[in-house]
């Protein structure tokens, strides 16, 4: 069935037709959000399959149980966030390089003083590095946990909007993003001027934008989200100064030295700047500029990263391989998925090895279904569950050894949630591990 007629079958179950439930105008911002049922289109977004959400939502007001599962474990993550924040870089004590908090700034978390702080050296320089040893100290600079906090609550309270209509999750995930983008006294400037500098050292580095990459299109998502349902509380000037935003930061990511340096990694920092900045260009309606970045990722990124057996040399030498091998896939697949929005078929995609995304997924198997025991290669903190997401959106696309494996993956702590948010997240975030 196709979505188009699952919507229509799934009102005409419930009794309802989107032509009855719309009385007035005044009853509905449009026609794609109406009393009870909330939104019912399938939403513009840029990852997210629209569609398949549309699908998902009308499977579960039939009684779909995975699904209704998957949302309740989503609703009780959105209804946390109701009371939670707002939060803004503003918040921290710490004064960025250039004088103004409303500036984002971090510290490298695996970068370590190497003598005792005192008044004339505060921070306790030289710092050296311990790969994958995160420094307690990065987390007394707020901005950070801020953002993953701010930006998770965002895209949750959005999708629980989707699938409930209750207007509250609409409300409070509007106020969180004008929070921390768009009013005057909170928002935060459309640069990473300042993200993982390391003392004595470097104010801030390209590296440090991998910070967003992996969050910033999720926001992307949920603003579409809001702006294509007509959500209460959320105007077309709102989604207009985060587009503003949007195309403010690509521009910067695009022409500043950090980002630049970003864009030009190989591992997993380049395959992430490669998905934030076609979200960002899709988001602001530059399709073109979207299409030619996933096009580039086949040379770019599939061709180096992947080994005929699916390993990705460029994270195997890690002290955190397992956790980094399904991270540069979340940043893939996502990646995949944009490449439906613009007529790209990243996943079938062979390199020179004859491997494809799928190849370097099924690697993951074994290990993902067995533990740690069958994982050769180094890992200071085995997290069996962080493979679910990518084996998930692999098994979407038609990998069939995926969809098996499935059944066999430990599921992440507060339920899985894919099945409502269909779109691979990193499940064992590095910034609490």
């Amino acid at each position: 069935m196709s979505p188009r007629h699952t919507v229509v079958a799934g009102l005409v179950a419930l009794g309802l037709t989107a032509t009855t439930l719309i009385a007035t105008p005044a009853q509905a911002t449009n026609l794609c959000s109406v009393p009870i049922l909330g939104p019912i289109c399938a939403p513009n977004t840029a990852v997210l399959d629209g569609r398949q959400l549309q699908t998902t939502k009308f499977s579960i007001l039939l009684g779909d149980r995975a699904g209704r599962t998957s949302l309740k474990n989503l609703l009780a993550s959105a209804d946390k966030a109701l009371t939670a924040g707002p939060w803004s870089v503003t918040s921290k004590t710490q004064v960025p390089p250039s004088g103004d908090k409303h500036d984002y700034l971090s510290l490298a978390p695996y970068w370590w003083p190497t003598t005792d702080p005192t008044p004339t050296n505060p921070w306790g320089c030289p710092y050296v590095q311990k790969d994958g040893v995160r420094n307690p100290v990065v987390d007394s600079i707020t901005d950070h946990s801020y953002r993953g906090l701010a930006f998770q609550a965002i895209y949750q309270l959005s999708l629980a909007w989707y699938y409930t209509g209750d207007v509250r999750y609409a409300k409070r995930a509007a106020l969180d993003l004008r929070t921390w983008f768009l009013d005057a006294a909170t928002k935060m400037n459309p640069n990473m001027n300042y993200a993982q500098g390391i003392p004595c050292k470097f104010d801030g580095r390209g590296i440090g934008i991998i910070e967003f990459s992996y969050l910033l299109p999720q926001v992307v998502d949920a603003t579409q989200l809001l702006s294509s349902t007509g959500a209460p509380g959320w105007s077309t000037a709102d989604q207009k100064g985060m587009t503003d935003w949007y195309t403010q930061f690509l521009t910067w990511l695009r022409t500043n030295k950090n980002g630049t340096d970003e864009a030009a990694a190989a591992n997993n920092h380049g395959t992430f700047y490669d998905e934030m900045a076609a979200t960002l260009a899709l988001g602001t309606g530059q399709k073109d500029l979207a299409k030619s970045i996933v096009e580039t990722a086949k040379t770019k990124r599939i061709d180096v990263q992947i080994k005929a057996d699916g390993n990705q040399p460029l994270e195997a030498t890690r002290t955190r391989s397992w956790h980094y091998f399904a991270f540069n896939l979340v940043a893939l697949t996502r990646l995949a998925q944009l490449g439906k929005h613009v007529g790209v078929d990243l996943w079938n995609y062979k390199n020179a090895n004859s491997a494809t995304i799928f190849t370097a997924v099924d690697y993951l198997i074994p290990a993902a279904t067995q533990g740690q025991s069958v994982w050769t290669l180094p890992e200071m903190d085995f997290r069996q569950y962080a493979a679910l997401d990518v084996l998930h959106a692999a098994a979407d696309a038609g990998d069939k050894n995926a969809r098996a494996a499935l059944p066999k993956v430990p599921v992440e702590p507060g339920g899985d949630l894919f099945p409502v948010r269909p779109a691979a997240e990193q499940l064992d975030d590095i910034s609490t591990s």
